[in-house]
């Protein structure tokens, strides 16, 4: 079995759920408790993906950026070498669907072949505030797939990443 390495990047807003989604797929885990990403954290994990004619060992190496205007200056080096960018709003702000624009714009500027897919993160609470005809829209402008996901309950989390996975090999 063929086995390669991919750098994969989170991007949004504050409190979107970023940490979250990488902690309920590589660890299985959840927490209440909001602690703010600094930076940048580092995680990994190994997944079996499908890929023509074979399947390939994918180990997915997940930076987690901070999603504050702070760190724009830093992003840019963050960035570099990404195979793809797993792009997270909170389907509680829609605000935070419209900054995703600005993301895809960065990872670009340095990373022209990544591929992306989106988090609509929090699907297990009530009350939208983002539509799906914006949601559906800006995915289709960037090619990517769209998957409602709760790091809470791990509703498509471990579907998503797979999803993804499948893009970069």
């Amino acid at each position: 079995m063929k086995s390669v390495s991919k750098k994969v990047c989170l991007l949004g807003d504050f409190a979107v759920g970023k940490t979250s989604l990488v902690r309920r797929f590589v660890y299985d885990l959840f927490s209440d408790r909001y602690i703010s990403t600094i930076g940048v954290k580092v995680s990994r994990k190994t997944v079996v993906v499908p890929a023509e004619p074979e399947v390939v060992e994918l180990t997915i190496m997940l930076w987690d950026l901070a999603g504050s205007e702070a760190f724009d200056l830093f992003r840019a080096s963050y960035l570099r070498g990404s195979a793809g960018a797993l792009l997270v709003c909170d389907l509680q702000r829609a605000e935070t669907l419209t900054h995703l624009a600005n993301y895809v714009d960065q990872i670009r500027a340095v990373s022209p072949d990544a591929k992306f897919a989106i988090a609509a993160n929090k699907a297990d609470l009530d009350n939208f505030a983002v539509e799906d005809a914006a949601l559906f829209g800006f995915a289709a402008q960037i090619d990517a797939p769209v998957y409602f996901t709760s790091a809470k309950s791990g509703e498509k989390v471990d579907t998503l990443f797979r999803h993804l996975g499948r893009l970069l090999v």
